[in-house]
């Protein structure tokens, strides 16, 4: 209601201004109007009179012709210039040879005056006019001096009739202001609903609710207003639909992710990061690290510094990091900088390579194992080689055993060669195996048969226990035979001569 008050004020008080205005204009006007009609009325008379003729010297002919002018409601008076009042139609009016008026027609033969009287109570018109032209008496000519005719009218009661006609015209003004004032708070009211709703329908989008303003259209500029914001709203609901949804995927996309990501502000502060980033650094809740300098978070040196590389500009700064006491685990962290609008950051990724260092290891052991394997078997042929070439091939006693010693190592050698490439297809996926019924008595017989022949120069013993009966079983049979095999021929290797290096005792489960 203020703004209703405060925005037509200003309206009220300039037609309040008008009308004040014209209503003084209009009363001026008015009485400006009666002065000049009386004036003019009084200079009729003053004409009228100088066609009467009288005797300035018959004191009875000037009182009577002063009498009748008089009861026309004028007072009329004759005034010399010495002051001599010739007659008076109202004695009592106290004429002056000093009035304003008279003063005037002495000197220019005519004057006017307005002067308020307290006998009347009312504005007084005063006309006086020289009387030259008043013809005198034989008798008088050439000893009287021409006097003054001054007539006086009382001016019409012009507040009265004023008043008389400014009543209905402020009458109507009242009626129509109330009624102006009615219609325009009525608007008001409705506009002040819509300009509520709009002010709602903000608050509303502030705080995320894009629903459209419901409201009737008026015609007026509010409908235009209320278009536009429903089109604004609309737009920014699909546009914050669309981030939304690319920040959830974003965030889905991330959170998913093993590896730990994490954005680094300019003053390494941590603003964003992953669950991995924070399984990886040993916190439960990724609210507990955002916002917080990444020193307080992480105390590896070595991942510091790669933020710092990254912030002073490098492209892309990686480096490796140990994670853990007990079991320490290792990450390859690669940091490189964000170049945001006004804003300076890094992106910080952690990738787990714990295995991999593990499979390293492990290559290197074998590799270093292999090479062991290797070197036995190659010394062992070389040597016996040059022992023959020496001489050794004359030597029928000893050349068998060399030649059969060449042969048990380079067997050896095809065999680690074997299990290198049987390796290696496993690793590429690559090994073909083929299932089929086999017979669990054959398989076992034939390794043992095998296993005989190198156990009897060692003097080795082998015991075989089988239930009878044995059913067959699903499997690649070679694949069964070679790892039989393998155990028989690792216990043959390790087994002090005279022994017992095996025995195969088979169980039926069922299962």
């Amino acid at each position: 209601m203020n703004f209703f008050w405060r925005s037509n004020l200003a309206i009220l008080v300039l037609v309040f201004i008008v009308l004040a205005g014209g209503d003084l204009y209009s009363w001026r006007e008015v009485r400006r109007q009666a002065q000049e009609a009386g004036f003019e009325e009084l200079a009729a008379l003053a004409r009228l009179a100088s066609s009467q003729e009288f005797d300035l010297n018959n004191p009875s002919a000037l009182h009577h012709w002063a009498a009748e002018t008089g009861t026309k409601g004028v007072e009329a008076a004759l005034v010399r210039s010495d002051g001599q009042i010739l007659a008076d139609s109202t004695p009592s009016s106290k004429v002056s040879v000093r009035d304003p008026e008279i003063q005037q027609a002495l000197s220019n033969g005519e004057g006017r005056s307005i002067r308020h009287s307290n006998t009347l109570d009312r504005d007084v018109l005063y006309y006086a006019v020289s009387y030259p032209a008043v013809p005198a008496s034989p008798a008088s000519a050439g000893t009287s001096r021409a006097p003054v005719l001054r007539l006086a009218l009382p001016l019409p009661d012009v507040d009265q009739q004023f008043s008389a006609m400014r009543r209905p015209v402020w009458t109507a003004f009242l009626i129509l202001l109330a009624s102006a004032v009615t219609i325009s708070l009525l608007d008001f009211r409705s506009t002040s609903r819509r300009i509520r709703g709009l002010k709602e329908f903000g608050a509303r989008m502030a705080l995320g609710d894009f629903r459209p303003v419901n409201a009737a259209p008026a015609g007026d500029g509010l409908d235009d207003l209320a278009r536009a914001l429903n089109e604004t709203a609309a737009r920014l609901n699909a546009s914050i639909s669309v981030l939304t949804d690319e920040r959830n995927r974003s965030s889905a996309i991330l959170g998913s992710m093993i590896e730990g990501v994490a954005v680094i502000s300019g003053d390494e502060r941590i603003i964003f990061s992953n669950r991995a980033f924070s399984r990886i650094l040993g916190l439960e809740d990724v609210r507990e690290i955002e916002g917080r300098p990444l020193l307080e978070v992480a105390r590896q040196s070595d991942l510091l510094a790669a933020i710092k590389m990254a912030l002073s500009g490098q492209e892309q700064v990686t480096s490796e990091i140990a994670v853990g006491t007990v079991r320490p685990r290792s990450f390859a962290v690669t940091a490189a900088p964000v170049q945001a609008t006004g804003h300076k950051g890094a992106v910080l990724v952690l990738h787990d390579i714990t295995d991999l260092r593990r499979l390293e290891r492990v290559r290197q052991d074998f590799v270093a194992n292999v090479s062991h394997e290797f070197r036995t078997p190659l010394t062992a042929i070389q040597g016996f080689a040059e022992t023959l070439l020496a001489g050794a091939l004359e030597d029928p006693a000893n050349r068998r055993r060399f030649v059969e010693i060449i042969r048990e190592h380079a067997t050896r050698l095809a065999r680690l060669t074997e299990d290198l490439l049987k390796l290696s297809r496993i690793e590429a996926g690559q090994l073909k195996l083929e299932f089929r019924p086999v017979s669990v008595t054959q398989l076992i017989e034939s390794c043992v048969e095998t296993a005989q022949l190198k156990a009897v120069p060692r003097q080795l013993a082998l015991q075989v226990r089988l239930p009878e009966g044995l059913p067959p079983v699903r499997g690649d049979a070679n694949s069964l035979q070679e790892v039989l095999q393998n155990l028989l021929d690792n216990a043959l290797q390790y087994t002090p001569a005279g022994g017992l290096f095996a025995v195969i005792h088979l169980l039926v489960t069922g299962l």
